[in-house]
């Protein structure tokens, strides 16, 4: 038995429908309206590891892997493993940078654009 931990490029999490169907908990979602400079929580099930030290996209998922593009561009304030029972999470707390336009470029992997 090893040590699963999952290292994510970016931050995904589901549309706030989600949570109003009483399917997720609201830091599970990308709320709406998104702002520019505000501070949100975010919760994701498992051990992750992200990146501190710059801007990572922020995706919407619809779970195993199928993600939308950038929605924004974000930076992770702080990432805390914590057990709810036997379960582990990851929760903690992200900064919009910049909204993303639809089409709008502003990542080439994980570097910006320069545009």
């Amino acid at each position: 038995m090893g040590i699963q931990i999952e290292f994510n490029p970016d931050l995904a999490l589901r549309n706030i429908c989600e949570f109003k169907s009483g399917k997720r908990k609201i830091e599970e979602c990308i709320l709406e309206p998104l702002e520019e400079g505000k501070v949100y929580n975010f919760l994701k099930k498992g051990q992750r590891c992200y990146w501190l030290h710059g801007e990572v996209p922020l995706l919407e998922t619809k779970g195993n892997q199928n993600l939308s593009k950038p929605k924004a561009s974000i930076i992770i304030l702080e990432a805390v493993h914590f057990l709810d029972g036997d379960e582990v999470y990851t929760r903690g707390k992200y900064k919009v940078i910049k909204l993303i336009g639809e089409g709008e470029i502003y990542f080439n992997g994980m570097n910006k654009s320069c545009a």
